[in-house]
C-alpha cells in the first residue's frame, strides 16, 4: 500500500460515521487557521518577518507532496489560506484570543463528532493524525466532488464505508 493510502485508511478507521465526518469539516479547518494564527504570533530571527507558522506551514506542505504530488498541490492552496488567515487574525489586536478560541471552539466540535463515531480520536493511537487529518478533510471534500474515485475505493475497501452508526453516543473510547 502507498504512504498516502496507509494514512488515509489508518485515519479513515476512525472516521466512519459521516456525522463525525461533517464536524471535521468544521472543527479540522478552525484547528489549522488557530495553529497558523498562535504561531504567526512567534516571529523567527530570520529576515522578511517569517513566523513559526511559515516555517510549520512549509513542512507540513512538503509532507503532503511527499505523500501524493496532486493532493499536495490542493493541501498548498488549504494550508495558505490557513497561514493568510491566521496570520491575518494574529496581526491584529487580539490574535492570540481569536487563536484561542478558534482552537478550542474546533476541538470541541471534533469530540462531539467522536461521540457519534464511537471511537477516540485517530491522533490518541498515532500522533500522525494530527497532520493527516486536514488531508482527510481535502480528500472527503473531493470524493464528494466526484474526484479520486480509486483512492475513496481502496479506503472503503481497507477501513469500510461511511455509514450511520446509531448506537455510538456514549461509546467514546472504545474500540470497535
Amino acid at each position: 500500500m502507498k504512504p498516502l493510502t496507509r494514512h488515509l485508511v489508518n485515519y479513515a478507521h476512525y472516521h466512519r460515521d459521516p456525522r463525525n465526518i461533517r464536524t471535521h469539516f468544521v472543527g479540522i479547518p478552525m484547528i489549522v487557521v488557530a495553529v497558523a494564527c498562535l504561531l504567526a504570533l512567534l516571529p523567527l530571527p530570520l529576515p522578511g518577518g517569517l513566523t513559526a507558522a511559515h516555517l510549520l506551514t512549509l513542512a507540513v506542505i512538503g509532507f503532503y507532496f511527499w505523500l501524493d504530488v496532486a493532493l499536495g498541490a490542493a493541501m498548498a492552496l488549504a494550508m495558505l489560506a490557513a497561514l493568510t488567515l491566521g496570520s491575518s487574525l494574529a496581526a491584529g489586536p487580539h490574535g492570540w484570543q481569536w487563536g484561542a478560541s478558534l482552537f478550542a471552539l474546533g476541538w470541541v466540535i471534533q469530540f462531539i463528532g467522536h461521540v457519534f463515531e464511537g471511537r477516540k480520536p485517530a491522533f490518541v493511537d498515532d500522533l500522525t493524525g494530527l497532520v493527516i487529518g486536514p488531508l482527510f478533510v481535502v480528500a472527503e471534500w473531493l470524493f464528494a466532488c466526484g474526484l479520486l474515485r480509486a483512492l475513496q475505493a481502496d479506503i472503503e475497501r481497507e477501513a469500510g464505508p461511511v455509514r450511520l452508526r446509531p448506537h455510538a453516543a456514549g461509546a467514546v473510547g472504545r474500540h470497535s
